[in-house]
């Protein structure tokens, strides 16, 4: 039952990670280099999509807004965990709680969804490919990254304003580095049953499609693969494709484990080690697995490298 003598909170504290101060400067040295990292890849990689021709297809479209993606929810949570890394007092304020679960939720699923188009582009690139440029057409891929924006930012909207209906009577001290939606619901003090259960059903049902759609369209490039007479051609195509998907399984291995679960089953220091993976770690290397591996790019940035060469 409510407290009658509830009042809102004006902030929360996190817990973090430990209170062991060399520990906490080491792991804010690890996080600021990846975060750097993530940004200059993710950057450079929109910056070179833009500047070549070269990679004005729909999979280099698809991957310049998965780049985005990928440095505005990790913008979203680093910053702000590194201050507070090297802060006595790991605070945050109800508003930036919000704006940061807000901004965490609506960009993660929108990532889903670009993740399954860019899957749905190369089954059609692959497998057929003599109408490619129809089923991949300006306007279809215009449309693929307008559903992603709005079914992340609707669904980011019924987590948020759910949540933060909630009385956070019990206490006001956060098991976690960010403001995620089930350590806060651990923390109400009135039932969180309406808040699960949309949880569930929004989240279970755009990262199972999802998966499900990648999943199938891959299956289906992995057979025409397998019919490829070249050896060279056959291995290439299934060496990026297998890539693809080990880290597409990877990142929705921990968001389906995150958050198709009651808050009964939430385990805060299990559960922090594996948010560090899909906030901090994925983004920064999702350019490497998806782009800078591929000859075109590294053909574009030699190219700019060339220009900017004095000697040329």
């Amino acid at each position: 039952m409510t407290d009658r003598n509830y009042t809102a909170p004006t902030e929360f504290i996190f817990v973090g990670f430990t209170d062991y101060l060399p520990l906490r400067i080491t792991l804010f040295l690890l996080f600021l280099a990846i975060y750097v990292l993530t940004l200059v890849g993710n950057i450079g990689l929109i910056i070179l999509v833009n500047i070549d021709s070269n990679l004005q297809t729909p999979m280099y479209y698809f991957l310049t807004n998965l780049s985005f993606l990928d440095i505005s929810y990790s913008t979203a949570i680093a910053p702000k965990m590194l201050v507070n890394l090297l802060s006595s007092k790991k605070s945050i304020s109800l508003y930036g709680c919000a704006l940061q679960m807000y901004s965490f939720a609506c960009f993660a699923d929108a990532e889903c969804l670009i993740l399954a188009a860019m899957a749905l582009d190369r089954y059609a690139a692959i497998c057929t490919p003599l109408i490619y440029s129809t089923l991949m057409s300006r306007k279809v891929c215009v449309s693929f990254i307008v559903l992603a924006y709005f079914s992340g930012t609707m669904t980011s909207l019924v987590h948020v304003s759910l949540t933060f209906r909630l009385p956070f009577c019990r206490s006001h001290v956060i098991n976690h580095f960010f403001c995620d939606i089930p350590p806060l619901l651990a923390l109400s003090c009135s039932s969180t049953s309406l808040n699960e259960l949309l949880l569930f059903a929004l989240c279970g049902f755009i990262q199972t499609s999802t998966f499900v759609i990648i999943f199938i369209s891959y299956f289906c490039i992995l057979i025409t693969v397998l019919n490829i007479k070249s050896s060279g051609g056959k291995s290439k195509t299934f060496s990026t494709c297998a890539s693809h998907l080990i880290a597409v399984t990877l990142f929705y291995g921990t968001l389906l484990f995150m958050y198709l679960r009651p808050t009964t089953k939430y385990s805060p220091d299990t559960d922090k080690v594996i948010a560090v993976f899909y906030t901090v770690v994925f983004p920064v290397f999702n350019p490497i697995i998806y782009s800078f591996r591929n000859k075109d790019v590294k053909h574009a940035l030699q190219k700019v490298l060339d220009r900017k060469s004095p000697n040329k």
